[in-house]
């Protein structure tokens, strides 16, 4: 057995900001994909919450230490002689870009909208009975019972304006997986730092700095984000001056950006988990040759595609050396997380080769992966590594590629067999992961997990953990979960990511855990 480091909570420390301030400027900034929407509760996804925390904002925040920090609520607490109540405090005197006030009359609409049929946001929000505006700047949330933790839980939903949600037919969530549009997936009325200038999906976003936010105005006056897909491109583009900062630099790219005069490169692991799912249940797989049975169905199956992947293979050759394999789909920024579940086996291609023919396919059999081509860190060579990996073992597999904005419906709406999927943990804490990846698909729950994967013990002491009080029982829970879902394979786990981002010399933007890295935190020389 292998072991990945023994906790790197440490790289949790920012990146030391540089001193001074910054001539206000432009920044032009690139990724690989874009915000799959505008709607700020439709897409629980990085990239989209990455570009919504510039515009829109959440009523706590994370520093890059990841401590929850106040953005538009500033003291929260339980209320007093009642463990089943928080009480939020208002920051007051905050303006939404349109001018109107921000009230708790805001908050009790947004999250009430956030818990609502098409948003993705809404599993967080599962133990919430109730939100009530106290008055204008004093918000009670009453849970289905004590939930220590829900404040971890609002660090990426956003706050809209009541007033122009309501005059804009906003309170239907988009329906992203349907292809639904509204008024919110092109426009925006936020209280963040920035305001929307202009916007053309997967090209280029064009953000200014809003002069009435309530925070320090930042260095950076105006964001041009720029979608690049190809990674070349992107780094041609730093390289030749019409690119400030390139967020998504390949593994291969780091060495020459950060010995190439006039550039730099921030390095750091990423709070996510880069995985493989696949269908669990007994439906036939859509896309494999054998048609009256479900061969991932059977844990020999699974184990033996644990048993082809070489995760440190994958680290050397195509990630080469900035990943950090491990065996649970649970970041070890993350509660819950022990040196024992990160462990996984060395890949043995004869044990798996003698599994699959024990489970009745000796000649192995065909399967489609899907991927996305320009969501992480080298996503379609990672997979078109396993697709090699499983071919040693007799399975042929299939690979389709696609953008993430095409590849993200597929999870959805649960029409893939195999896939693989990055997972970042906001709320630092095990049920996050369960809440989505685990549990059974139903109207709030397993979002994310379209492998037929249900268990009726493991849904019970999820759900338990949203209102657990004792904290000995609540992570005596947790262990329990982990241990029967990883018994069960119910995911692949590979590697926990490791950002780069690459920018000209006088810029600095700090790695952030989360991958949602916020122009306010640039500095200049």
């Amino acid at each position: 057995m292998h072991s990945s480091l023994t906790r790197i909570a440490a790289v949790l420390v920012a990146s030391t900001m540089l001193a001074g301030v910054a001539n206000a400027e432009t920044i032009r900034w690139a990724r690989s994909s874009d915000a799959l929407t505008l709607d700020p509760h439709s897409q629980n996804q990085g990239n989209t919450h990455t570009l919504a925390h510039h515009i829109y904002e959440t009523l706590l925040g994370r520093d890059n230490d990841g401590n929850l920090t106040p953005r538009l609520a500033t003291e929260w607490a339980l209320k007093e002689g009642d463990d089943t109540v928080w009480v939020f405090k208002l920051r007051e005197g905050v303006k939404f870009h349109d001018g109107a006030d921000f009230t708790a009359e805001d908050v009790v609409y947004s999250i009430t909208r956030a818990k609502s049929e098409f948003s993705n946001m809404k599993q967080l929000h599962a133990e919430v009975e109730s939100v009530t505006a106290v008055d204008d700047y004093t918000v009670e949330f009453q849970m289905a019972g004590p939930s220590l933790i829900y404040p971890n839980n609002l660090t990426n939903t956003f706050i809209m304006d009541k007033t122009w949600s309501e005059a804009n037919d906003l309170d239907t969530v988009q329906d992203f997986a349907s292809g639904a549009t509204n008024y919110s997936v092109l426009n925006t009325n936020g209280t963040g730092p920035y305001t929307l200038v202009s916007r053309e999906v997967d090209v280029k976003t064009v953000l200014t700095a809003n002069p009435e936010w309530w925070g320090d105005a930042p260095a950076v006056t105006d964001i041009e984000y720029v979608v690049i897909a190809d990674a070349q491109t992107r780094i041609s583009a730093l390289l030749s001056g019409e690119i400030d900062i390139v967020q998504d630099v390949p593994p291969q790219d780091i060495e020459r950006l950060s010995s190439t005069e006039g550039f730099k490169v921030e390095t750091g692991p990423e709070n996510r988990v880069i995985y493989f799912g696949y269908k669990v249940s007994e439906e036939p797989l859509a896309s494999s040759n054998v048609t009256d049975k479900n061969p991932l169905s059977d844990p020999k199956v699974r184990e033996a595609f644990e048993l082809a992947l070489d995760r440190d293979a994958i680290k050397q050759v195509v990630m080469r050396g900035q990943s950090i394999p491990t065996g649970v789909a649970n970041p070890p920024f993350v509660a819950g997380w022990t040196e024992e579940l990160d462990a996984y086996p060395a890949p043995d291609v004869e044990k798996a080769k003698a599994l699959l023919a024990e489970a009745g396919y000796p000649d192995g059999f065909s399967i489609t992966l899907d991927t996305p081509n320009n969501r992480y860190v080298n996503d379609e060579a990672i997979s078109t590594a396993y697709v090699g990996m499983l071919g040693q073992i007799g399975v042929d597999v299939t690979l389709a590629s696609r953008p993430v904005a095409e590849h993200s419906p597929l999870i959805l709406n649960g029409t893939t067999d195999f896939y693989l999927l990055g997972w970042g943990v906001p709320t630092f804490d095990s049920a996050y992961v369960f809440n989505d990846l685990y549990h059974t698909n139903d109207e709030t729950h397993g979002t994310y997990n379209p492998s037929g994967y249900s268990n009726a013990e493991v849904d019970e002491m999820i759900i338990s953990l949203g209102t657990e009080s004792d904290e000995a029982t609540r992570n005596e829970t947790v262990a329990k979960i982990w241990e029967q879902v990883k018994a069960d394979r119910v995911l692949l786990p590979v590697h926990i990511q490791v950002l780069a981002y690459a920018m000209r010399d006088g810029v600095t933007l700090p790695v952030q855990p989360e991958n949602q890295p916020n122009m306010t935190t640039v500095t200049f020389e």
